[in-house]
């Protein structure tokens, strides 16, 4: 596995296999870790310098806290939104979904197949999943309903449209 951050100038995505992946499930992250961490969700982008300077310690403790946190497992990896993440798919909705009988694994295959199904988890409760839906318009979003609501193993579902969105240090999105 292997990690990669660019230059002071900017943090750089995480470059990993996904293979071999070292993790120390036993170690808590401390104070400044999570104080890391929450500076890195309010912009992932800031430099080594600058999560320095607002955590009050210098750039090697930052630069050597960051590869433990990755190397720990307790950073998974970064990501980068885009304002195309936001303006292609601006309908977004999450379906909850119940399942008769034991089809739940052909159906979340079915689904996921769908373009504008971004993800499917199975949750405990009510309902057995929940389907993470973005399209261009409400009429896509109508016919991917449709064709969910007929997949074998499905008995019910209820729909929610997500209006907004905040995220940890983000803008309204």
């Amino acid at each position: 596995m292997q990690f990669a951050y660019g230059t002071d100038q900017n943090v750089q995505l995480l470059l990993a296999c996904g293979c071999g992946v070292p993790h120390n499930w036993d170690m808590e992250p401390d104070a400044t870790d999570l104080r890391l961490i929450a500076e890195l969700r309010r912009n992932a982008r800031a430099s080594q310098s600058e999560l320095a300077a607002a955590l009050g310690i210098s750039r090697a403790t930052v630069r050597s806290r960051l590869d433990r946190l990755v190397a720990e497992g307790t950073i998974a990896g970064f990501t980068l939104l885009t304002r195309a993440d936001l303006t292609e798919s601006p309908v977004r909705a999450l379906m909850c979904i119940a399942i008769e009988g034991a089809g739940a694994d052909r159906a979340v295959g079915r689904m996921l197949a769908m373009p504008a199904v971004q993800a499917v988890h199975t949750t405990t409760g009510r309902w057995d999943l929940i389907a993470e839906l973005a399209t261009e318009s409400l009429s896509v979003l109508d016919a991917t309903l449709a064709r969910i609501r007929q997949l074998d193993g499905v008995s019910s579902s209820e729909t929610n449209l997500l209006m907004s969105t905040r995220r940890s240090g983000m803008a309204r999105v």
